[in-house]
């Protein structure tokens, strides 16, 4: 959340539901970010990431008079997000599931050195990156749902144990023990398969060309690389220093809204729909 403290929620919250649009936009612009963050992790794309927290931000736009502050507000937004999420099943993913298995199959058998140049005079570096990130995120598909969520809670938003069992409706315990499963199956991976984060065959920059044929990146639209702040490219090394197995998640950055989402949000508020709200 941005710029609001959690004295001043509260007020917001209260003005919101009595019908000030400005509070409104307010209270959900500021859970912008962590809506679509939180779907693409859990999508894997950045259209189907859209979609997914276009419906996720309506429910909180159409729900927020039941939100009665016995939880933070992030919590609140979290379970809405999560339940949506965990049964979307709309996403390019959905209908065509992944698996370690099938990802290190095409890391190993992939033919890639019979490709032609494809990066249509990109500099090779930048479609690199733009595989890197897309992979270590399409990566998170080879989890089942559950697993993904447990993951991304406690690696990318370092959601507390106690907060993210209640979310997900098990105890603190059982919770901290599956995450450490899944991080080191991850890691496993990692280490195995990739040569940026680990001691495997792929690198990137020699998997540029396959990818674009393959269609996992566009030359023409670098969703990812376009979409990491300036401020998070900075701090990179640091967010390398979490813990022990912080150099396999180091590609866990934060990514900023699309244009396309605020705009839709404030085409809802300035709409006659808007008054669903209100009228709650």
């Amino acid at each position: 959340m941005k710029n609001i403290t959690n004295e001043e929620l509260p007020a917001l919250i209260e003005k919101a539901t009595a019908g000030d649009k400005e509070s409104l936009e307010t209270v959900i612009l500021s859970v912008q970010d962590l809506v679509f963050n939180l779907s693409l992790r859990m999508l894997g794309t950045f259209p189907d990431a859209e979609d997914a927290a276009q419906d996720i931000l309506l429910k909180i736009l159409t729900h927020l008079s039941s939100f009665k502050g016995e939880s933070a507000f992030s919590t609140w937004v979290f379970r809405i997000a999560i339940n949506h999420l965990k049964n979307y099943q709309k996403h390019v993913f959905a209908k065509f599931p992944l698996s370690f298995e099938f990802y290190g199959d095409d890391i190993n058998n992939g033919n890639i050195d019979d490709v032609p140049d494809l990066t249509q005079n990109v500099e090779k570096s930048i479609l690199a990156e733009e595989l890197k990130l897309s992979c270590t995120n399409v990566m998170l598909q080879c989890l089942d749902p559950e697993s993904r969520c447990i993951f991304i809670l406690g690696t990318m938003f370092k959601v507390d144990s106690r907060i993210a069992g209640d979310i997900l409706g098990v105890s603190p315990e059982a919770y901290r023990q599956r995450l450490s499963r899944i991080r080191r199956k991850m890691a496993d991976f990692l280490m195995e398969y990739c040569g940026e984060y680990g001691s495997g065959r792929c690198r990137c920059a020699n998997r540029v060309n396959y990818a674009i044929q393959n269609h996992r990146i566009n030359p023409a639209q670098l969703d990812f690389t376009s979409a990491v702040p300036k401020k998070i490219i900075e701090v990179k090394e640091a967010m390398e220093n979490i813990d022990v197995l912080s150099q396999e998640f180091a590609f866990c950055k934060t990514w900023q809204s699309p244009a396309s989402l605020k705009e839709f949000i404030q085409m809802f508020l300035d709409g006659a729909s808007c008054s669903v709200v209100t009228n709650a």
